[in-house]
């Protein structure tokens, strides 16, 4: 058995269906089991991570644990601490390639991740343990850009020639299932990226290449970029952790991209053309 924390959030849903696919048996931690939606035959249990109590009798059985960033609070320790207890001799932690970089330039500490944390806490655990790390993900462009594409052919935002080796959801899911199914990854700081590094100018390209649109790219101001997001409802704070680290990394790559999707799944990582392409209606509609 195989206990999943963040089970309904974008990765950890794709690792439920991975796993799932995959005949495992998979325990589905969910604070609202009702709402779930995940696939037939997948257990889902109503628990909190950050209550560890609360998954004292859901840990009866299980073999892996997968250790989501957001969920368990101030409790990752407890946590890991009552599933060895109870039996359980994996963890694969989910981090990010940021993590040693001041919390000022770490934009998703704001939203509850504990990157650092989580690997340090499946490090110290006594369990096999695995930490992905891993790079931005193709999905935040979609929130970043989706409705400007989907209104129009500019894109404005900052920093035309910032570049990251976006990752593609999936490929994340893929290597996370077989962390959790096997121990060949054990004791290992896996940097998990696409295969290549695309500035934001970039990326636009390659979104109007797919959509078969004459898409560009119009860089604007931090300041005003700032005062945008804000207007719209995001957190202050966030959004300036955001363009700080937008900022830091503008003539330099934030993260290169690494070869360990391809060691670990035994093919190349999705490019963002691919994932484009397969996600190409969420950018019409």
């Amino acid at each position: 058995m195989i206990l999943i924390t963040g089970a309904t959030g974008a990765v950890g849903r794709l690792i439920v269906e991975r796993l799932a696919g995959q005949g495992a048996k998979v325990r589905a931690v969910s604070r609202t089991p009702g709402a779930a939606g995940l696939p037939a035959g997948v257990e889902v249990v109503q628990g909190d991570p950050a209550r560890p109590g609360s998954l004292a009798g859901h840990l009866d059985g299980v073999r892996a644990v997968f250790l989501h960033p957001r969920t368990f609070g101030e409790s990752p320790d407890a946590l890991l601490a009552l599933a060895r207890e109870r039996g359980a001799e994996r963890v694969v932690a989910l981090s990010a390639m940021n993590i040693d970089d001041p919390y000022e330039l770490q934009p998703s500490r704001l939203r509850g991740d504990r990157n650092k944390e989580a690997e340090e806490a499946a490090v110290a655990s006594g369990l096999s343990w695995t930490s992905l790390r891993a790079s931005s993900f193709c999905g935040n462009l979609l929130q970043a850009w989706g409705h400007q594409i989907r209104t129009g052919d500019v894109v404005r935002y900052v920093h035309a020639g910032f570049q990251e080796a976006l990752l593609d959801e999936r490929d994340l899911a893929e290597v996370a299932a077989r962390a959790l199914l096997t121990d060949e990854q054990a004791g290992r700081r896996l940097e998990v990226t696409g295969p290549h590094t695309l500035t934001h100018r970039e990326a636009v390209t390659v979104l109007g290449e797919v959509l078969g649109r004459p898409l560009r790219f119009e860089e604007v101001s931090p300041d005003h970029h700032i005062a945008h997001l804000v207007g719209i409802g995001l957190p202050e704070p966030f959004v300036r952790a955001l363009m700080a680290r937008y900022a830091a990394y503008a003539e330099r790559p934030q993260h290169l991209a690494t070869g360990d999707v391809e060691k670990v799944l035994g093919r190349p990582a999705r490019t963002f053309a691919d994932w484009a392409a397969d996600h190409a209606r969420a950018f019409r509609d």
